[in-house]
């Protein structure tokens, strides 16, 4: 199975349409195509203590989804949040 989507936690200093087009255009050079949809979707986390949830719920996306069958093998499930 291989990923279809990416999550995000940031903080940003610039406009968020800037990063995620910049992202969008880095991995389609390297990957040699256009493979994003047009679009994405934000949330803004509004409260300091939501941040904990989100980051847990973001770095356990893989494990769920099945891409790995534990935590631990997914290169970026330390976050800086947790």
């Amino acid at each position: 199975m291989q990923p279809d989507h990416i999550h995000w936690l940031l903080q940003l200093n610039g406009e968020l349409s800037e990063a995620v087009r910049r992202y969008k255009s880095y991995v389609s050079l390297d990957v040699g195509e256009r493979i994003w949809q047009d679009g994405f979707h934000d949330r803004m986390i509004r409260k300091e203590e939501d941040i904990k949830a989100v980051a847990r719920y973001i770095v356990g996306n893989p494990l769920r989804a099945g891409l790995v069958s534990n935590i631990n093998h997914y290169s970026f499930w330390n976050a800086a949040w947790l």
